[in-house]
Parts: C-alpha cells; structure tokens; sequence
C-alpha cells in the first residue's frame, strides 16, 4: 500500500528542502559568478570555450530550474541535495 502524504506535510518538506536547498545554490552561486568571470577572459585571451567549465555552470543552471519547479509546485521532484545532480540538457553538443 502507498503512503498518501497531505498537502499540509508535503508544503512544511518543501520549506525544509527550500531553505538546506535555497542555501547550497545560493553558495554555489556565487562560485558560478566567479568561474563565469574566468572563463570570460579565458575565451578572451585563448578563443576557445572550456567545454569542463561550461558544463560545470550547466549543472547549477538545470539544478535552480529543478529547484524552482520544486517550490512554485510544479513537479514533486525534489532538488539537490535531496536527489542526485543531472543535466537537463545537451549541453555537451553546443560547444565544439
């Protein structure tokens, strides 16, 4: 038998999980904005895109898509930390 959980339970695991989740991104954010910054002038200086950095920033990207679909309930699929990290896309066919 499936355990049905209410939407009473379900809303005060959302504020848990947006908040340990909510802080993890915002950190990781910040690491983002920096590495953003590096692999601006990299490109700048050497012409050619890091694909590991790249892909890298791809996966913060799909984790804040799936933790804002998480909170605004649009999918019950909870975010990182709370389920393994994965790509939403192929990101790896746009950078040659």
């Amino acid at each position: 038998m499936v355990k049905r959980i209410n939407e009473r339970e379900e809303l005060v695991w959302r504020i848990v999980v947006g908040l340990i989740s909510g802080i993890i991104l915002n950190v990781w954010k910040v690491l983002i904005i920096v590495l953003a910054v590096i692999h601006w002038f990299k490109v700048l200086f050497t012409k050619k895109r890091d694909k590991e950095l790249a892909e890298f920033c791809e996966y913060w990207n799909s984790e804040i898509y799936r933790y804002v679909r998480y909170m605004t309930f649009q999918t019950n699929e909870q975010p990182f930390p709370f389920t393994s990290m994965k790509r939403l896309g192929k990101f790896e066919k746009r950078i040659k």
